[in-house]
């Protein structure tokens, strides 16, 4: 009698069954509109990650949560009142395994599941390389690498046991692939590279689980973390000669 389907002939003619995966074909009646329903962002309070949450929200998300460390200030307050109901915040230290597992169990019992994860939080200092401590090294590290870790495995993890097909983006940056002339920063740029390269080894790992992982790498984004820039006496020059667009990017165009 000929193997079934769901069996692989090994052997001396024995059958072995193949490991048990999520298909990932599309299924009958698959919804080919892209779906922004349930977001999880880390560090949305502010910046980046809530110009992230707005854009997801005015494309018809039905619910956000920012993972962030510190508290909400006034214009994710005035995200909230603009979206009822559909941006909330959770207290999480992206640096903590058990943080961020507590975080996205809260959200699974408030909602039932999640979608996605931008693993966003980061955050940079721009000095010449000898002047770096290794303290300050290791505080990049903590934050852009091993933060940027415990969100994606918690949420690949979360994703896997409930059979979600989900989504995880990474916020990369300009600087994984080139230097900064205008902000020049070693560790930094070393570790956005480590979440890029991250990016493409979680993307081939876990596609058999349906699961999509990206990464998106941009460069100057007027949030606090750059207000230093325009303050440059030849700060229109450093834009002529950037590459790309002479100005500052706005946290929704990355979304």
């Amino acid at each position: 009698m000929p193997p079934s389907a769901q069996e692989t002939l090994v052997g001396n003619g024995a059958t072995a069954t193949p490991p048990v995966s999520m298909s990932t074909l599309p299924q009958e009646g698959h919804q080919w509109q892209i779906s922004l329903q349930g977001k999880v962002i880390t560090r949305a309070n502010q910046g980046i990650g809530l110009g992230l949450a707005e854009v997801c929200l005015a494309n018809g998300a039905a619910k956000i949560y920012s993972l962030d460390i510190s508290a909400p200030g006034p214009d994710f307050s005035s995200m909230q009142a603009q979206y009822p109901s559909k941006l909330s915040y959770l207290h999480t230290d992206v640096t903590s395994e058990d943080s961020v597992a507590r975080a996205l169990e809260a959200v699974v019992q408030a909602e039932g599941r999640f979608d996605g994860m931008i693993a966003n939080a980061g955050m940079t200092r721009h000095q010449p390389a000898l002047e770096f401590s290794m303290a300050q090294v290791e505080q990049l590290f903590k934050l852009n690498v091993f933060g940027a870790w415990n969100c994606a495995t918690a949420a690949a993890r979360t994703f896997i046991r409930l059979g979600t097909k989900g989504a995880i983006v990474f916020t990369a940056s300009m600087t994984s692939y080139r230097p900064n002339r205008a902000a020049p920063s070693a560790p930094y740029g070393a570790t956005k590279a480590a979440v890029r390269n991250m990016t493409h080894t979680l993307a081939m790992e876990w596609a058999e689980h349906g699961i999509r992982v990206n990464s998106i790498s941009p460069g100057f984004v007027k949030t606090a973390l750059t207000y230093y820039v325009e303050k440059s006496p030849d700060w229109d020059t450093k834009m002529k000669y950037y590459g790309g667009m002479p100005r500052l990017a706005l946290p929704q165009e990355l979304g």
